[in-house]
């Protein structure tokens, strides 16, 4: 099994990409300079865990729009399954087909994991807040969803 990459440390620029949206669009990291971004990878969409983490984003929105915060989902799921997903929890910020998993590996958030004694790659529920420059500010490499966007939303804070 292919070893998994390094994790973007926090002070690094974050690598840039260019990902398809749930809609189509394509959305390149860039394009955010001068506003705060937070790029949270996530296993599935629809699934409990994942479930909780958007709908705990999307109730955030009003706040996070008031600190000029883009966020930016990403898993390896194809565009018509984010499209679903964003349709049936009403999401309100963009979620990213990431299939070949090429941007999660370039963050560190593809790596080994072990179910019930299973190993396989997958996506590490990770999060890593960019700031305005293209750093990265801050990193959470094993999320627990539980006060998850409350802890970025006051990482956030502390950018001022």
């Amino acid at each position: 099994m292919a070893a998994a990459a390094e994790w973007v440390e926090e002070g690094t620029k974050a690598p840039d990409f260019i990902l398809a949206t749930d809609d189509g669009k394509k959305v390149k990291l860039s394009q955010f300079r001068g506003k705060p971004v937070v790029v949270y990878f996530y296993p599935k969409d629809d699934t409990p865990g994942c479930t909780r983490e958007a709908c705990a984003f999307r109730d955030r929105k009003k706040e996070l729009d008031k600190l000029g915060v883009v966020v930016l989902g990403i898993s390896p799921d194809d565009g018509a399954s984010h499209a679903k997903f964003r349709d049936k929890f009403d999401l309100n910020f963009p979620l990213l087909v990431d299939t070949d998993h090429k941007v999660a590996d370039k963050f560190g958030a593809w790596r080994e994991k072990n179910m019930y004694g299973k190993i396989s790659m997958g996506i590490q529920r990770s999060t890593f807040l960019i700031d305005a420059e293209g750093k990265v500010a801050r990193v959470w490499k094993k999320v627990s969803v539980d006060g998850h966007d409350e802890q970025v939303l006051e990482a956030v804070k502390g950018l001022e």
